[in-house]
């Protein structure tokens, strides 16, 4: 397959991208040089190439949850800029 012209045109259209002659040129070159590099790597036989799930064999190890003391009403609101007994007071934001 080869790119022209009016490939990168429509190309452009679904993209939403506005191109000038000298931008299609070399979309053009770039697209060909892409389509010529999968070529060669269609060339590459991988008959005996078992297909990839996980890049790698590691199993993800995770740690135990863990319970710890949470913090307590009086601590969460401690550095609290401006608060009463119960609540944080922040600015209004629905009108």
């Amino acid at each position: 397959m080869n790119i022209d012209q009016d490939t990168v045109e429509k190309i452009a259209h679904l993209s939403r991208l506005e191109l000038t002659g000298e931008e299609k040129q070399e979309m053009i070159k770039d697209m060909n040089k892409i389509l010529d590099f999968m070529d060669k790597l269609n060339e590459v036989d991988t008959s005996a190439v078992e297909p990839l799930v996980y890049m790698s064999n590691g199993i993800n190890v995770l740690r135990e949850d863990v319970v710890k003391h949470p913090i307590t009403h009086e601590e969460a609101l401690f550095n609290a800029p401006d608060k009463d007994a119960d609540f944080f007071h922040v600015a209004k934001v629905i009108g």
